[in-house]
């Protein structure tokens, strides 16, 4: 069994830390829904999802109008760009680092 190369092991590291942070921010979501009680046995979690998530939507609520009617849209904006990076942009990157792949 061959050993996969540097360029796919990167490209599947990457794919699995955008799955990783896409589900975070579905969780983030459905936590500013709920809105724990800080008292919470779990706030310690809730912060450290907010923490994670909340820097990348305040930067996307900076650069584009996400509120609506009072909703906050800018996890769907992740997600888009989370679906985006793993559908062509990480597919892409591992047939352009992948060595003796010609470019057509």
């Amino acid at each position: 069994m061959p050993h996969p190369s540097l360029a796919q092991t990167i490209t599947y590291i990457l794919s699995e830390l955008l799955q990783l942070y896409f589900w975070l921010v579905i969780i983030s979501a459905i936590l500013s829904w709920i809105q724990p009680s800080p008292y919470s046995p779990i706030y310690p979690v809730v912060n450290f999802v907010y923490a994670v998530t909340d820097p990348v939507f305040d930067f996307v609520r900076e650069h584009m109008p996400v509120v609506f009617g009072g909703i906050d849209l800018s996890p769907m904006v992740v997600i888009v760009v989370i679906w985006f990076l793993q559908i062509w942009l990480l597919p892409t990157l591992g047939n352009l680092l992948t060595p003796g792949i010609g470019f057509g």
